[in-house]
């Protein structure tokens, strides 16, 4: 951690099997548009599924005899989709925003706007648990925490779920992840990234599959190919479409580009994004969203689904490094029809500004679509000025 001081034929086929969905938990309470689906392991102490209900299937009305079968229609309509890279409010005791933080994300509300909104929380909600650094002697270890109630801000600002498979939902423990997850439900948020898990949000009639996937333990595993295809091929039977969020790759400010092969970070096996994406892309899943290095990455397309290498730090109130490359990022916008075909995609360029808030400017466009080019040459994403990207 840096510090401060992938088909119509294909998707018919998808088509569903909405009749075999699996077992899924209940959503939120008071929530009905949102569910989430589980795998829970023996010897999870996972909180997230709170109730189970098995999805009735869904029925056409059976042929005459001697008549062709029904074929369910295609689904139609469009999902608007934002996502954000890291996301860092402050550590206590001491680094925490001014007015309990209830202003922190104003300066980007009108970019957080999406029938899904994902962001990868960097840190844990909790006031509790032994830290991860506190008999730690290294100076690259750094444990991040919130109060359980800043929740609340995230799901002010406007997201609809947030990645926990990343190297920091850990820094407390059992009882900080306990407390992380309990303070999201409590706003009804949900999160994904655990071991097994599928979180699904309806959206206009839709199924939006979200999975979290990390080189951590707890976590979907992305070191896993063979289980990350298979875990994605579960959720592509079951959604209409299938968002897959990786936190992967080196840190630092030079590790702005994406070559194949993997990528360590002081010694860890930080994953190979560039197998993985293409390999959850076969898998069936539309969209794939990075974050981990702490810099923005660059953008391709693979079978016509667009892969957005990373994020970057979209705030880091007073724990990350800040200025120039460090505080470069951006909100991605993108528009998939129904069965997940792109449609369209921006990206709206925002920094970081001392102490750590986010704001709208910068030189994400520029930076993004110069390492697009460099690295991924004709399947390169191509982006305007405006951050309109199109495909290749």
């Amino acid at each position: 951690m840096i510090r401060s001081g992938e088909r119509s034929a294909r998707r018919r086929g998808r088509q569903k099997v909405m009749g075999r969905h699996r077992p899924l938990a209940l959503g939120l309470a008071g929530i009905s548009v949102v569910v989430a689906a589980f795998v829970l392991h023996e010897g999870s102490e996972e909180p997230g599924a709170i109730g189970s209900a098995r999805t009735p299937p869904r029925t056409t009305r059976s042929p005459a005899p001697g008549a062709p079968a029904a074929v369910p229609p295609l689904p139609e309509g469009t999902v608007r989709i934002a996502a954000v890279g890291d996301v860092v409010m402050g550590s206590l005791p001491y680094d925490l925003p001014p007015d309990d933080g209830a202003s922190f994300f104003d300066p980007v509300g009108d970019l957080l706007t999406g029938d899904v909104v994902l962001g990868n929380l960097e840190g844990t909600l909790t006031d509790g648990g032994a830290g991860k650094c506190d008999d730690s002697d290294s100076p690259h270890c750094f444990a991040f925490h919130v109060p359980p109630s800043y929740s609340h801000l995230l799901k002010k600002a406007g997201f609809t779920v947030m990645n926990v498979a990343n190297n920091h939902i850990d820094d407390f423990g059992a009882e900080g992840r306990r407390q992380t997850f309990a303070a999201l439900r409590s706003v009804n948020l949900p999160y994904t990234g655990r071991l097994g898990q599928i979180t699904v949000q309806r959206v206009h009639g839709l199924r939006v599959a979200v999975i979290g996937f990390a080189p951590d333990r707890g976590a979907n595993d992305l070191t896993d190919l063979s289980a990350a295809k298979r875990l994605t091929a579960r959720a592509a039977k079951t959604a209409d479409i299938v968002i897959v969020t990786m936190h992967a790759g080196a840190e630092g400010p030079d590790q702005t580009h994406v070559g194949p092969g993997t990528e360590y970070f002081l010694g860890e096996d930080r994953g190979d994004c560039y197998r993985f994406s293409r390999a959850v892309i076969d898998a069936g899943a539309d969209l794939v969203v990075g974050s981990g290095p702490h810099v923005m990455r660059g953008m391709e397309f693979y079978k016509g689904r667009l892969i957005a290498y990373s994020l970057g730090n979209f705030s880091g109130y007073k724990v990350l490094s800040l200025g120039g490359i460090l505080s470069t990022s951006g909100v991605l916008h993108v528009t998939l029809r129904a069965d997940g075909t792109y449609v369209s995609g921006r990206l709206n360029p925002t920094r970081i500004v001392e102490p750590g808030t986010p704001e709208p400017g910068g030189d994400g466009i520029d930076l993004v679509s110069g390492v697009s080019e460099d690295d991924f040459g004709s399947h390169a994403a191509r982006i305007s000025p405006d951050g309109t990207i199109r495909q290749p």
